[in-house]
């Protein structure tokens, strides 16, 4: 890829979340003129990434999810270390690992965990093996948590970063580099590649796409996945890196940003409402919560958030490229499901070879599926 690739075209995208910006981004530092549209602002108020702990923990998301998805992980950490030190404004991004945690009485189910990602690091080299940690061993590493927990698990390398600041740092270099952001502007992306200005048009809607992505064969073929998070305000609670309980009915995460704020989620709902947080989800987080540290009793609700993650039917990210003659090429992005964060560099990547060359040899490596049409044309099989 070169920035003769890019430079003198023209290119409109259509969505300004996550996706949408990375992309916006990378092909104006190569000199491509580019149009943002998006139906909300420039704070990202509305977009799945902002209601998010910003996780990047390929080993710890292997229990649950595919091979390529992992590799995509591993692909974007040390491009997400690239990315953010090339921002004008700064963004927190931690690399410390992750922690895991279980009471007593979910021993077993500690145990299946920890041979699961045994097994995923055999079968992946570049996945670093999770350390077993003595109650010595969790002190020293996480001492605010060593009381409750006689044992931990210890997953090396993983990151986190912090959501917020980077959609305002991105909405910052949008505006250095002088894209045309048409915030609270709702736009048709297949109108827009009936304009002949356009060599491509990109659609990062999420779940706004759902029409676009509807088929006679798959007609609900992109459903949103429901989160719900908790933001709190915890000074008395003083844990380094993400950590994560393990649980047979709550699983929580625990993120923990700057300035004393820890991000908390777990819960995943087959739905796509967008109301307030339920009294049971609540209760369920904020009760998990205050098991891994006492301190978080004294803690403050900063803020209780709901957001619906774009999800396709295999739980996998995609793009379908859709060429026709005498019209702007369209590119749709979608399915990144709760990885967004995890994967998105390497979505990112694939994306800007896709609109270079017509084809993505990253996206072959890694098992990103690209559909041509109605036709796959890239896929690997995880």
């Amino acid at each position: 890829m070169t920035s003769e690739s890019f430079s003198k075209s023209k290119y409109a995208i259509v969505g300004g979340g996550l996706m949408g910006r990375l992309l916006a981004l990378a092909l104006a530092k190569e000199g491509a003129q580019v149009d943002l549209f998006d139906k909300g602002g420039p704070d990202g108020s509305h977009a799945a990434a902002r209601i998010a702990a910003a996780m990047l923990a390929p080993l710890a998301e292997s229990a649950i999810t595919e091979d390529s998805v992992v590799r995509m992980g591993l692909y974007s950490l040390p491009r997400w270390k690239k990315l953010i030190s090339d921002l004008s404004r700064p963004v927190y991004f931690q690399q410390d690992g992750t922690l895991i945690l279980w009471h007593r009485q979910d021993a077993s189910e500690a145990e299946r965990f920890t041979a699961h990602l045994q097994k995923n690091c055999r079968a992946n080299s570049d996945l670093s093996a999770p350390q077993k940690l003595s109650n010595e061993a969790l002190r020293e590493l996480e001492p605010g948590v060593a009381d409750r927990f006689t044992q931990g698990l210890y997953l090396p390398n993983e990151g986190q970063l912090d959501n917020r600041q980077l959609l305002d740092a991105l909405a910052n270099e949008l505006t250095l580099l002088k894209v045309n952001c048409h915030w609270h502007t709702e736009v048709d992306p297949q109108e827009l590649k009936k304009q002949s200005c356009y060599r491509a048009v990109v659609d990062c809607r999420g779940t706004g796409a759902k029409e676009s992505w509807s088929t006679g064969e798959q007609p609900n073929a992109l459903r949103g996945v429901r989160g719900e998070v908790v933001r709190l305000y915890a000074p008395e609670v003083k844990l380094r890196r993400p950590t994560r309980l393990i649980h047979p009915r709550y699983p929580i995460y625990i993120a923990p940003k700057e300035n004393d704020v820890y991000v908390v989620g777990a819960t995943e709902i087959e739905s796509d409402d967008l109301s307030e947080m339920s009294v049971r989800s609540a209760m369920e987080l904020l009760s998990s919560v205050y098991t891994v540290h006492s301190g978080f009793a004294e803690a403050r609700i900063l803020e209780m958030a709901t957001q619906c993650r774009p999800t396709l039917k295999n739980n996998l990210p995609e793009i379908r490229f859709q060429k026709e003659k005498g019209l702007a090429d369209l590119i749709m992005i979608n399915g990144l499901y709760r990885h967004g964060f995890m994967i998105s560099p390497a979505v990112l990547d694939c994306a800007l070879e896709l609109l270079a060359q017509g084809t993505s040899k990253t996206a072959l490596e890694l098992g990103l599926t690209i559909t041509h049409n109605t036709k796959q044309v890239d896929a690997v099989c995880a």
